[in-house]
Parts: structure tokens; sequence; C-alpha cells
């Protein structure tokens, strides 16, 4: 089971600040989606408010068609593990955390959280409070996973993890979606390492939602022009240009923008190259400025 979801005209106001500034997006379920922006640009409230931690005020969020806030049989349903840690009760250690789970989860595998607690090497007679950064991260991310939620969120839930440890974390999470297909939204600043697992890519900024696409689509609206310095420069004036190196007589330049075919044939008949730019490349121009 998968859930879509569907926001129209969703806005958020703090004293002096917008956090969602009259945002629309619909996401098919059974996707992988990565949400990318900066600190302050509102991903946090924007999936606190799909999983109703909070209630929307302004705006619709709809989830599988129905709203979320106070609707505990869909809320169920929904999963979101935080990197702030909300799974972190005084008292509680491991064992009571997945227990608590398990009875709030109607989906809940325990032989997959099993799997991830072996993988991650989680304690289960520690306190919580007691874990390290590391462990926490791995005890919301085998949560998370476990919960096999039809509506999956992990807000940097994985941070914490050293590389090992995340590289392990991706590679299960792909299987496991491949095995139980369902909607999962990834919220991150670790685009180049996480980017290979997203299907498409929100990038919102100041909450405004600045660009929605399929990854590669995406990729492909930047290119990195490489060849002899003279037609490089030629052929990107006028382009929105986001760097360039040089190295003797061969210069690269990295451009903003759709290619058409057309141009992508002169490019070839003047010797240039033609290469996608790394999506962190494109999110860092897409929200270059002062962060909110």
């Amino acid at each position: 089971m998968t859930f879509g979801i569907d926001i129209q005209n969703l806005t958020v106001r703090y004293p002096g600040v917008t956090a969602i500034d009259d945002l629309t997006l619909k996401l098919e379920g059974g996707k992988i989606y990565g949400l990318l922006g900066r600190n302050g640009s509102g991903k946090t409230t924007l999936l606190s408010l799909i999983a109703a931690y909070r209630k929307v005020t302004e705006g619709t969020i709809l989830v599988d068609g129905r709203t979320p806030w106070e609707n505990e049989e869909l809320t169920q349903e929904i999963g979101l593990i935080r990197e702030s840690s909300d799974l972190v009760i005084e008292g509680e250690n491991v064992k009571g955390i997945l227990r608590r789970s398990r009875r709030f989860r109607p989906r809940w595998d325990d032989e997959f959280a099993q799997r991830l607690i072996d993988l991650f090497e989680l304690p289960l007679n520690r306190g919580v409070t007691k874990l390290s950064r590391g462990q926490r991260s791995a005890l919301g991310i085998t949560v998370g996973l476990a919960s096999r939620a039809p509506l999956t969120m992990l807000d940097e839930s994985y941070l914490g993890l050293d590389a090992p440890s995340r590289y392990a974390f991706y590679d299960v999470l792909l299987a496991d979606y491949i095995e139980n297909p369902r909607t999962i939204i990834l919220s991150t600043h670790l685009i180049e390492e996480v980017s290979r697992l997203f299907e498409q890519v929100i990038i919102i900024d100041r909450g405004r939602l600045v660009a929605y696409d399929d990854t590669e689509s995406l990729r492909m609206r930047g290119a990195a022009v490489v060849g002899p310095a003279a037609a490089v420069d030629d052929f990107t004036t006028g382009m929105t240009v986001l760097g360039e190196k040089r190295l003797g007589g061969t210069k690269s330049v990295t451009v903003y923008g759709d290619i058409d075919p057309d141009a992508r044939s002169v490019a070839a008949d003047w010797g240039l190259e033609l290469s996608p730019v790394a999506l962190q490349d494109l999110f860092v121009h897409l929200t270059k400025g002062d962060p909110a």
C-alpha cells in the first residue's frame, strides 16, 4: 500500500516570518522523494504538517485523499522520524521503544526490525538517553523502516550515523522499498550521497517551491560544457553560468538551463563535450542567497 499527498495553497506564518508560503504540491504514491532545502527553508515544518504533528491553518493537506489532523486511523499509517529524535524518552530503553512502536504501528515487521538491530548493533537493554547520537539515529531508522508505514518520512534522521552505517542504511532502504513499495520522503543535506535513491526531487526555499521534477530531468537542466576556451565562451553566451574552470586552452563552464537538441548538435560540431551537472550544484544555484 502506498499513499499519495495533495497539498494546496499551504501557508504557515510565525511572528515575523512565513515558514511555508502558498505551497501547492502533488506527490504520487509509491516513489522515493528527495526533499531539499537550506536551513530555515520550511522542510521540517512541512513534514510535521503532513504527519499531523501540528494543525494546518491556511490551505489543505490530503494524504490518501484524507485529512491527517485528528485522524487516528490515518496517522497510524504515516511515519515521521526526525533528527531531533522524538524517540528519546526518559526511563525507556531500546527494547521498550520497539515494543511501543509495535503497539501503534499496524504494519510493524518484527523480523525486519531485528535485522536492523543486528545491522546497527543496537543494545536492546540500554536506556535511550544513554545512547550515542549514532545509536539514536539507528534506533530512529529501525522504527521508521520496520513500521512499514505506507507514507514514511525521514527528516535528517540518519545524520548521526558514521559513513559506513549511512551507506548500509541506503542499501537496506532501497532493497526493502523494492520488496515492500511505499511512499518515502527523505529530507537531507547529504545530497550527493543520497541522490541515487531519489526518483523525484522537491526543492523548497524560504517556504516556496523552487523545483519539482524527476531526478534525471532536473539534472539535465544543467550541463558542464568542456572544450576549447573560445568555443565554450561562444556556446555559453547568454546562458546562466554557475561556475567555470580553465586549464591551458581548455575550459569547463557549468551552466543552468535547458539545452535543446539543436544546441547539442552545435556543441558536437564545435567539439564540445556536454555532461550533466551534479544535483548538489544545481541545488546550491537554485537556493543561493541569504537563508531565511
